[in-house]
């Protein structure tokens, strides 16, 4: 029994400084919202025993939840304690480790909770905080030691005196707890503190006061405990976990050839041997074949499926559509909304104009279609195997151009038709 693990995600705060109707742990990091790599961390560590604390616009934050996801409700946001304490009812049955955790804290690594509750439990203590050491501790809780160098307490930035704002240990904010001992202690908790809240923090002083063991894991990269606040700090975070994934990408046998302008979601699926050219952005849902060459200054939007061996050059922007294998659009142009055959080849310039002020159209481009530079495909529209478009065609929505023929002008118009091969 002493090896199970539970876990608190607390997720109801606005986050005023966000300056946002969207909750805080909706914002999106690296286009995914930040709460999902928190969930994704419970379940790497095989956590059953969870319970998401929500607040703040809970229900638009419940539907983010997988299924089955245990919930409680802070119904006023009075701090961290007494979101723990409506957390704990749904773990009254559990006995063992509980770790607190943070929806706005999206860069904590696995290896790194695992040795933080290993350090928990090896120290048989009745709560282990995780701190770090900050040339600027501004805005973060000071750790509190005793002449004999023992944890007897955090004070909160806004709480501190002269001499604690001196301090450069940190409470990161992630803390590990004996589960009864936290349930007995977060009782005594008063809101004694500059915002009148109830701080978790504050079970670390009860705890101490009782003669209870308390112990401290230092991190030695303060980044993955970052909380987001703040636009700035969700900048920063950004940052950060682009940078991982780009890393895992590279790992994985794809070439990005410079990682700090390459823009690539969560999720986005990339085939090994393509290779990513610099300001290249691709935002969630995409999926890239094998041996691709994206960019530079492509922009992928949602809904985008590239094949093998696809090409994709300077200054495009594609959304909602498919290029099948050997396709080419290696000049500035928009592509939506479209199917595009095998060994296709997109002219400079070229654009499917998917949109007719009300509907989003669909254009098909089949098997081994040219479509000439200044190329206009108003859409719903299809462009027959081989055929050909001229410089400059405008081919108005509903004239589909056969087969092997060859369409120029304004608007387009059939010149010939080619000979099959």
């Amino acid at each position: 029994m002493k090896n199970k693990l539970a876990a608190i995600i607390l997720a109801a705060g606005k986050g005023e400084r966000m300056k946002s109707e969207l909750p805080k742990v909706l914002h999106p990091v690296c286009g995914r919202p930040m709460l999902g790599y928190v969930l994704d961390l419970a379940r790497e560590m095989k956590i059953r025993d969870l319970s998401v604390v929500l607040g703040y616009k809970a229900d638009e934050v419940r539907k983010f939840l997988p299924p089955g996801t245990r919930t409680a409700l802070q119904k006023k946001i009075l701090g961290t304690a007494d979101a723990v304490k409506q957390a704990l009812p749904a773990l009254s049955k559990f006995k063992g480790t509980v770790v607190v955790l943070y929806g706005d804290t999206p860069l904590l690594k696995k290896e790194t909770i695992e040795k933080f509750v290993e350090r928990h439990r090896d120290c048989r203590a009745a709560a282990t905080i995780m701190t770090a050491v900050m040339e600027d501790p501004s805005g973060y809780g000071r750790i509190l030691r005793d002449k004999y160098g023992a944890i007897c307490g955090i004070a909160e930035d806004k709480d501190c005196d002269k001499y604690q704002k001196t301090i450069k240990e940190i409470n990161t904010g992630i803390l590990c707890f004996d589960k009864d001992k936290l349930a007995q202690s977060i009782r005594l908790v008063k809101p004694g503190n500059a915002k009148k809240e109830y701080y978790l923090t504050d079970v670390i002083d009860i705890l101490y006061k009782k003669g209870e063991p308390v112990e401290t894991l230092e991190i030695s990269d303060a980044n993955e405990a970052l909380g987001i606040n703040s636009r700035v700090e969700l900048a920063a975070a950004n940052k950060i976990m682009q940078g991982r994934i780009n890393e895992a990408y590279m790992k994985e046998g794809i070439s990005i050839v410079d990682p700090a302008t390459a823009f690539i979601s969560y999720g986005t699926e990339i085939g090994a041997d393509t290779v990513i050219y610099p300001f290249t952005v691709v935002e969630k849902n995409v999926k890239i074949g094998k041996l691709c060459s994206i960019g530079p200054f492509a922009h992928l939007r949602p809904g985008v499926v590239l094949e093998d061996n696809v090409s994709v050059g300077n200054f495009i922007e594609i959304s909602r559509s498919k290029l099948s294998f050997k396709a080419r659009a290696k000049h500035f142009g928009f592509i939506g909304d479209a199917l595009i055959g095998r060994s296709v080849n997109i002219g400079a310039g070229t654009v499917t104009a998917n949109y007719d002020g009300k509907n989003k159209n669909k254009t098909v481009i089949k098997d081994n279609a040219f479509i000439g530079s200044d190329s206009v495909l108003v859409a719903p529209v299809c462009i027959g195997k081989g055929a050909k478009t001229g410089a400059g065609s405008v081919v108005t929505s509903g004239r589909d151009v056969p087969d092997n023929s060859v369409v120029a002008g304004v608007p387009a118009r059939q010149l010939k038709r080619q000979k099959e091969e």
